[in-house]
């Protein structure tokens, strides 16, 4: 049985933090989709086709890991694309606290679990909150976002 992983999130944008996620879990999976949430209550910095065409450059080497975007409930995403496994990332305690919760509830509706890889701690303190606070000033993201030209 081919192990696949899902690495959901809204990915706006996608950070370096995320980017060292994918590259750990694959040493656990034969696939990771990274999927691409679309909450239509929300507001995003980054288009929705602008995320997706960041993170497809940043894995174009990699045939083992796509990027798709979802509008359902993760587990419900998890299901329709076959993985059986849903990969979180974690940069600090409170992180874990609020993922720990996620973990417990999806695992209670859909009997999927949840694998949860720490981001180096170089990029610990990196948030896409601040990231857009600081692009949407005008500053510089490149050293928390690989390749920050193609999200514009």
């Amino acid at each position: 049985m081919r192990k696949i992983g899902l690495f959901p999130g809204s990915f706006d944008p996608f950070t370096k933090g995320h980017e060292v996620v994918v590259r750990k879990s694959l040493s656990l999976f034969d696939e990771v989709i990274i999927g691409v949430g679309v909450n239509s209550k929300k507001t995003y910095m980054y288009d929705l086709e602008k995320r997706i065409e960041h993170i497809n450059s940043l894995f174009k080497e990699d045939e083992n890991i796509r990027v798709e975007a979802f509008e359902s409930l993760t587990v419900d995403f998890a299901k329709e694309i076959g993985a059986n496994i849903i990969i979180r990332g974690l940069r600090d305690s409170k992180d874990f606290q609020y993922e720990k919760s996620i973990a417990h509830m999806n695992k209670d509706i859909s009997g999927i679990e949840t694998v949860f890889f720490l981001t180096d701690q170089k990029y610990s303190a990196i948030n896409s909150s601040i990231i857009r606070e600081i692009d949407k000033n005008g500053g510089p993201i490149d050293a928390f976002v690989t390749n920050p030209h193609i999200l514009v």
